[in-house]
């Protein structure tokens, strides 16, 4: 495919380059000055060219508008050089087939089949065990002399309940975090390098390995967990065999751990810097719910996503061409004042309508529902057992991933003379 012509340049809004230092650690002021200068702008930091969408309104509509904004867009993104066409031909080729990364019908279908897996009653069944699992997980860690919440919790539970979804062995888990890790580096990267994309290709590759291992004992001995719902479908005639099938089962296990991770981190961090609504919360649980949709809202585990220009169109003056790139940033979007009352406060009374962490139209999060369930289990846990919990560092170390924001390390500590009620 030709490259395609760069339109003409726009002016950035900001003096300094979007992506740096300061951006990574908190994107929400460059956000605010991107909003106030206009709807859309031109940058060229995010893979080598794309069209930015700063307010709530427009990026909705881009998320809804599947005819118009396509999501599939990993062909450039991988195959970035001359050199990487040969050498990640396989990544892409398995990349591609997930339902991330694919329009109507494929993603009509391949979704049907996943949707029952993510029925509320069916991840109903699976509360006990992740209570329990949450609670194992805190038992092994000292309140009073402090830990680090990340490693401790925020980093395996998502994992290990992905796999309990899967019905993946216990022993079999260790390396799902680090392939993991490998993708989403790769997937956050504006301009991800070779050596980012090698990476993540060992680790996708790595993932279909031990699906590939694991399905022909699934099909000998099937069960009600996701595996075994694909392959009832590719049965079906419903799900392709070979790299569909085993896209399928990798982007589970990466998008189920990396959302509800960032989400547990940042939103555990934004309860603590604000004690009033940390207690608020204590006295008064009903409102946990509510505040878990706000804390989302607040800090976006995913801050944007992409879409390229299905064909020629003309949005807030600018002509956006076939094949361009839009990125909807949902983190500004998120804090859109046109949107949300005092949008840069976190009020865990307010009720967030129009919340787009998730996505919104036919690409909308399957698990959505599950990572709210954690997080709810969760942060209900570490209110009744660490009431009075608290920041240790009130300097966070973040990632440094601009897709995927999140900590490196969390570390918290339970005053000493703070007796549960």
């Amino acid at each position: 495919m030709s490259a395609l012509p760069m339109p003409a340049a726009v002016p950035s809004p900001l003096r300094r380059p979007i992506i740096d230092a300061a951006f990574r650690a908190d994107p929400y002021p460059s956000y605010a000055a991107l909003r106030e200068a206009g709807p859309i702008h031109w940058s060229e930091e995010f893979f080598g060219g794309a069209w930015l969408l700063t307010r709530h309104v427009d990026v909705e509509a881009v998320l809804r508008d599947a005819m118009r904004f396509s999501a599939q867009r990993t062909g450039g993104w991988v195959m970035q050089s001359a050199a990487a066409r040969s050498e990640l031909r396989d990544f892409q080729q398995l990349f591609a087939r997930a339902m991330l990364f694919v329009d109507a019908p494929d993603h009509t279908r391949i979704r049907g089949v996943l949707n029952a897996g993510f029925r509320s009653d069916v991840l109903q069944q699976f509360v006990p065990a992740i209570e329990r699992r949450v609670d194992a997980l805190l038992d092994a860690v000292d309140a009073d002399e402090g830990f680090d919440f990340m490693q401790a919790l925020a980093r395996p539970l998502p994992a290990e309940v992905m796999a309990m979804l899967m019905d993946i062995p216990v022993a079999d888990r260790g390396d799902f975090i680090a392939w993991s890790d490998d993708l989403a580096t790769f997937i956050g990267a504006p301009m991800p390098s070779l050596e980012q994309a090698r990476r993540a290709r060992t680790s996708l590759l790595a993932m279909s390995s031990y699906f590939e291992q694991l399905v022909p004992q699934r099909r000998h001995a099937p069960g009600d967990d996701l595996v075994s719902r694909l392959l009832r479908a590719e049965a079906a005639g419903d799900i392709q065999p070979g790299a569909e099938l085993l896209a399928q089962c990798a982007m589970l296990l990466f998008a189920g751990h990396e959302t509800t991770r960032n989400l547990l981190g940042n939103g555990l961090r934004a309860l603590l810097a604000d004690p009033v609504a940390w207690q608020r919360l204590r006295h008064e649980p009903a409102r946990l719910p509510g505040a878990v949709r706000e804390l989302l809202r607040f800090d976006s585990p995913v801050q944007y996503t992409g879409r390229r220009v299905a064909a020629d169109l003309t949005l807030h003056g600018r002509k956006l061409c076939r094949g361009e790139l839009v990125v909807a940033l949902i983190g500004s979007a998120n804090r859109d004042p046109m949107r949300y009352e005092q949008a840069e406060r976190l009020d865990i009374t307010r009720r967030p309508g129009g919340l787009l962490s998730f996505g919104a139209g036919p690409h909308v999060c399957i698990g959505a529902n599950l990572t709210l369930m954690e997080a709810e289990i969760v942060f209900r846990r570490l209110l009744h057992r660490f009431p009075q919990l608290s920041l240790v560092d009130t300097q966070p170390r973040w990632s440094g991933n601009a897709v995927y924001r999140g900590l490196n390390d969390l570390m918290v500590r339970q005053a000493r003379q703070g007796v549960a009620s």
